[in-house]
């Protein structure tokens, strides 16, 4: 991790792979990650851990299922919210997002229990910046 600042508009422009997240520094034991996304991820749980979502850019919508049914949030360019752990989630960008996520480190991207992983979702714990 470098200890200079990091402009994230750099940090984005510097990959275009969707749904991989980058990881841009460290706080104590958290990852401070930005990701480029468009189209769908997958239904998944962090049993552990509240998982916080910023867009920078986009919009982005948060599909839950909670004890009270089923709802989606939508997340315009500026906003932010936390999906609480153990909540059963699913992020999607119809027209494309590049997110802020802030969660510990090691966290997997599909969360503890998760569908079928397709081909266009990286499975990981974040990549390094490289910039």
């Amino acid at each position: 991790m470098s200890n200079e600042p990091i402009a994230l508009s750099a940090a984005l422009a510097s990959f275009d792979a969707l749904w991989s997240p980058r990881i841009v520094t460290r706080v104590n034991d958290y990852d401070v990650r930005i990701a480029k996304v468009e189209g769908e991820h997958i239904w998944h749980v962090h049993d552990d851990t509240d998982e916080f979502f910023l867009v920078l850019d986009g919009e982005l919508y948060i599909s839950l299922r909670e004890a009270a049914g089923e709802r989606t949030v939508r997340l315009a360019q500026g906003a932010v919210f936390t999906v609480p752990r153990g909540t059963e989630h699913r992020p999607y960008a119809p027209t494309g997002a590049a997110i802020l996520l802030f969660e510990p480190t090691g966290t997997p991207t599909v969360g503890d229990r998760h569908e079928e992983i397709p081909d266009h979702v990286d499975a990981t714990t974040g990549h390094v910046l490289e910039v």
